[in-house]
């Protein structure tokens, strides 16, 4: 049956399991002979439910919808979270996503992580849904990202490529150290140095692997601050206190550029960085 402890004693308390024929409890003795059967309920189905949630709307037609994401947010529902997403928010503020993610994912085209903030594009039809995925898929789209890293790459501006997969070890992370997996291209370029703690770096994403920019920054001696998966606490104040307050990888997804599905103009949008990496930035700024 392949059930375990918890998942057994969720049917007992719910009724169904029986012992000859009678509901049983947990505290119920089996005697030799006795005739147990386990009833299992049919799986609910698991759907997104609309939410009154607010959104920042930067553009919205009956084609696509375009949302600058709160850091926190996670973007659609997944075990422990199974509400107050991102498509919970738009289900609930226009009814009609695309059907090609599924009934947990409607409309979302591509994702970015629950605590990065910044853009994102996501379908309200099928054909919308596939020109869009087919835009990230050929490399057609731009997309940059603003990232405060610590203490930040050595040269100006350059290439990271790699392979990209499963960490061998911590299984809910990723490495760009991996004998196999897919390809995976980030450019990167230095906007600002806090001495030789800090710097800002805008990156460009030439493909879209889960964890990309966190994993190749810190696979490359330069790992996001205070990510908390793929980096260690700054010892050094202010980083340690700025880290702190942050409390979510310094990372911002800052511009989106894509072609229309239907009209065939290219839509281009940005987003400030918002209020909690700017104080990081503000105080770095104060402090060289």
């Amino acid at each position: 049956m392949g059930l375990s402890r918890s998942q057994i004693k969720r049917l007992i308390d719910n009724g169904f399991v029986t012992l000859s024929g009678k509901v049983v409890k947990t505290s119920t003795k089996l005697k030799p002979g006795s005739e147990v059967r386990v009833c299992q309920p049919p799986p609910a189905i698991a759907r997104a439910i609309p939410q009154d949630i607010p959104l920042s709307i930067l553009y919205e037609d009956k084609h696509l919808i375009v949302v600058d994401k709160v850091a926190g947010m996670v973007v659609h529902p997944a075990p422990g979270h199974p509400d107050g997403t991102l498509v919970n928010a738009l289900l609930g503020h226009c009814h009609d996503l695309s059907g090609i993610g599924g009934t947990l994912r409607p409309g979302i085209v591509h994702r970015i992580d629950k605590d990065t903030s910044g853009i994102l594009v996501v379908s309200k039809e099928d054909f919308s849904h596939q020109h869009l995925a087919d835009g990230f898929k050929n490399k057609t789209h731009r997309r940059m990202y603003l990232a405060i890293a610590i203490p930040g790459p050595k040269v100006a501006s350059g290439t990271i490529s790699t392979l990209h997969g499963r960490h061998p070890v911590h299984r809910k992370r990723f490495s760009s150290k991996v004998t196999r997996g897919k390809e995976a291209v980030t450019h990167f370029k230095v906007l600002e140095r806090f001495g030789t703690r800090a710097c800002l770096l805008s990156l460009k994403l030439e493909t879209g692997r889960t964890h990309q920019i966190r994993v190749h920054c810190a696979d490359s001696g330069f790992p996001l601050l205070a990510d908390p998966m793929y980096s260690r606490p700054p010892k050094a104040e202010p980083l340690r206190t700025l880290a702190k307050g942050l409390n979510r990888q310094a990372l911002h997804a800052a511009h989106l550029s894509f072609e229309h599905p239907v009209s065939g103009e290219i839509m281009s949008f940005d987003s400030e960085l918002p209020p909690d990496m700017q104080l990081v930035l503000d105080t770095l700024r104060s402090e060289v």
